[in-house]
């Protein structure tokens, strides 16, 4: 693998990282500022969580936020420091990293995260946002890529 291409996929990794981050924070400002909308599957809503995914681990109060960032500069330190891992991974982990970096900085920045998409047709569910999706989204594909590959070595037997 050579050094350029190593810059080039680093490169996307903060973009996409920084992307969502972005994207992030910017809904949930138009959310602080006021927006609501009423659908009838989805609705636009203000909702604070002060744990993580159904505000689980809530009881650690502030720590959690300092638990959050050690995990995601651990996590970056390990994916950049397996070159090869990260080659094949640094789409899904940047839109991982830099949505968790965006709670993180709801954290920081309000004392919580700040949700807005509240799913209320023939059941309700637990109020999220786009972070929330975007790191759904990264672990999806990291679970696609490995499915993958083990139906690639499945072919190989």
């Amino acid at each position: 693998m050579s050094g350029t291409s190593f810059k080039r996929a680093l490169s996307w990794f903060v973009g996409v990282g920084l992307l969502a981050i972005l994207c992030d924070q910017a809904i949930k400002q138009w959310i602080l500022q006021g927006f609501r909308a009423e659908g009838p599957v989805i609705s636009i809503v203000l909702a604070y969580n002060k744990g993580v995914a159904f505000s689980m681990l809530e009881f650690l109060g502030p720590w959690l936020k300092y638990l959050q960032a050690l995990l995601i500069v651990g996590m970056a330190i390990m994916l950049l420091s397996q070159r090869a891992f990260f080659m094949q991974t640094y789409l899904p982990f940047g839109l991982i990293l830099g949505a968790g970096s965006s709670n993180l900085l709801d954290r920081f920045v309000h004392g919580h995260v700040v949700d807005y998409v509240y799913w209320h047709y023939k059941f309700d569910f637990a109020v999220f946002n786009l972070a929330d999706v975007l790191i759904d989204v990264g672990v999806g594909l990291l679970l696609l890529d490995a499915l993958k590959q083990s139906l690639s070595k499945r072919k190989l037997k």
